[in-house]
């Protein structure tokens, strides 16, 4: 059993600063790409920040510059730091990963609980 475990979201106002994480835990034999994605009422899941194992990093237009997604605890967790929010900013992140169970290698994608991140004007 693989569970995400996401910490670290609340209540900020416009301008400031959050830092989220997630740790994977549970039967795994290899961590692949850990993102974030988030979804504000009304709109589909989009994708925010994408870290691979090797460190490359992928961030969607609108939060380039102000966050930063990296990696820690032996891969095995992933945190974003968020800058300079906006009331925009608002939305439930979940966190993702794809993970190989077992030796066999094979791929499955695992999603967090999700974590609210409300930004006020």
């Amino acid at each position: 059993q693989v569970q995400l475990v996401e910490s670290g979201g609340g209540l900020v106002q416009a301008g400031g600063s959050l830092r989220l994480s997630c740790a994977a835990s549970g039967t795994i034999f290899n961590i692949n790409t850990m993102g974030w994605y988030r979804q504000a009422p009304g709109k589909q899941r989009e994708l925010v920040a994408v870290i691979t194992t090797g460190g490359d990093t992928d961030y969607a237009d609108s939060v380039k510059g102000r966050f930063t997604i990296s990696r820690s605890g032996n891969v095995k967790v992933v945190n974003l730091q968020m800058n300079s929010l906006k009331p925009e900013d608002t939305a439930v992140y979940y966190c993702h990963a794809d993970i190989s169970p077992f030796r066999d290698n094979i791929n499955w994608a695992y999603w967090g609980q999700g974590t609210q991140v409300t930004v006020s004007s």
